[in-house]
């Protein structure tokens, strides 16, 4: 009888599972829309309710009814979920209050001991594991930021400034998590007892799964959050174009060069104004390189150090309509992720020879071709992603490989490459300069309206 492994990714927009075959063949897929954040005022955003854990056994159970064979012939189950939440859960591991977004002000803040009813406080990671097996462990590959973690040692440091009591025991990804209780069972359809294994944050577990293995590759991730990633051993501590993230595979880094907050997010805004995302894609591949002047600056969510910024468009002159905008959009994503590629490369010493591309903005053909355009080297969509690397991690758990090399070769397929064109290339090799130089034009602005209005 076949093995079939199950991995579930909990995204800021939604949570996708599949149902994946030892070979990586898909068996069965679904995704729940996570509810929208609730922001009662400003610097707070917070996820409804239980909505994680609600949105996790709906898509595991509509995953299940679609897949032909029986819960029974699941082998085992890989968890990633959002990164830098922050839940704080009672002693029985329900929510003493809403999980925390990752954009919520909060998060880049230490933790203070203000709410009685918290005995532990871990990452959304964390508050899914106790959900799911009742046990209070955690990926240690899920905790950056201002969490009291040793980066050398993957572990918590001596002297954590959250009592050590209150924090979960950390385990390795690919390390068995516990087993799905008889509770979690009936809410996600699993068979009690299933193994569930540990995997990383979800933007490693996504590299995992898109095969991203050296570094000589870049990983556009094309997600709520875009991020450009390579990988390799070193823990890198004081990098200034990127920063060190835990990866997916035990003692191993990913290197993440700087990003687009709300990247994705936006597409899907423009997207509900205009029309739908076909009609968008297929009108936005006939109008040419640099969108006939209109320029996309993509703060619809401002960095932290820029709290001013704003998003906006520059340069309509009428001849622009809705395929222009939503062109000038996707084009201000691969500019801007090309420009910054090239300061990780550099300051890694690295030069990337190709580029691939993950998450919700890869299945767009004519972005895809923007990136390949704009790095001038071949962009290959991924065909996983961190669905997949959830599912290798629990297979390497399993013992059913010998090791993540072995996985990944057995499970993770190539998808379609894009060829650079020269003459676009040579129109975004000069318009990458003009967005570098867009926010020493544009931040006095936003400085200033941010001021004026008050």
């Amino acid at each position: 009888m076949a093995d079939y492994l199950l991995g579930i990714d909990n995204g800021s927009q939604s949570t996708k599972v599949a149902v994946f075959d030892t070979r990586g063949t898909v068996h069965a897929r679904a995704r729940v829309p996570l509810r929208p954040n609730d922001s009662p005022r400003p610097g707070v955003v917070e996820h409804p309710d239980d909505d994680l854990w609600d949105s996790i056994g709906a898509a595991t159970r509509a995953a299940l009814r679609d897949f032909a064979g029986g819960p029974e012939q699941i082998r085992g189950v890989g968890i990633c979920t959002i990164r830098f939440c922050r839940a704080m859960l009672r002693a029985d591991g329900t929510l003493a209050q809403p999980v925390l977004s990752w954009m919520d002000e909060r998060v880049s803040r230490p933790y203070q001991h203000v709410n009685p009813d918290v005995r532990y406080v871990t990452t959304s990671s964390g508050y899914i594991t106790a959900r799911m097996t009742g046990r209070f462990r955690d990926t240690a590959a899920n905790y950056q930021g201002v969490w009291p973690i040793d980066t050398d040692s993957w572990d918590w440091v001596a002297a954590p400034d959250i009592p050590r009591e209150m924090l979960f025991e950390l385990v390795q990804p690919g390390e068995k998590l516990g087993t799905v209780t008889a509770r979690a069972a009936a809410h996600t359809g699993l068979p009690e007892g299933l193994p569930v294994f540990a995997t990383a944050n979800d933007k490693a577990a996504e590299a995992l799964g898109s095969g991203l293995a050296d570094d000589r590759s870049v990983l556009l991730s094309m997600g709520t959050y875009i991020a450009g990633m390579t990988t390799g051993t070193r823990n890198v501590a004081d990098a200034e174009a990127f920063w060190t993230n835990f990866a997916c595979r035990p003692r191993e880094y990913l290197y993440e060069s700087r990003g687009i907050r709300r990247g994705m997010w936006t597409v899907s805004w423009l997207r509900d104004l205009l029309g739908s995302e076909d009609w968008l894609n297929e009108g936005a591949a006939t109008v040419p390189a640099g969108s006939d002047g209109l320029i996309a600056v993509l703060d619809w969510l401002a960095p932290v150090d820029a709290p001013f910024r704003k998003g906006a468009f520059l340069g309509f002159d009428g001849r622009q309509g809705p395929f222009h905008m939503y062109r000038a959009v996707l084009e201000a994503i691969a500019l801007t992720m090309c420009a910054n590629a090239g300061d990780m490369a550099g300051e890694l010493g690295a030069e990337f020879e190709r580029v691939l591309v993950s998450g919700g903005g890869a299945g767009s053909d004519v972005l895809v071709q923007i990136v390949a355009d704009a790095f001038d080297r071949p962009a290959r969509r991924a065909q996983g992603g961190a669905e997949l690397g959830s599912a290798i991690c629990a297979g390497v758990g399993l013992g059913l490989f010998a090791g993540f090399d072995e996985a990944v070769a057995a499970m993770v397929r190539n998808g379609s490459e894009f060829v650079p064109d020269p003459e676009a290339h040579e129109q975004y090799r000069r318009l990458r300069e003009v967005y570098r130089a867009l926010p020493g034009h544009t931040d006095p602005l936003f400085a200033w309206l941010a001021t004026a209005g008050r």
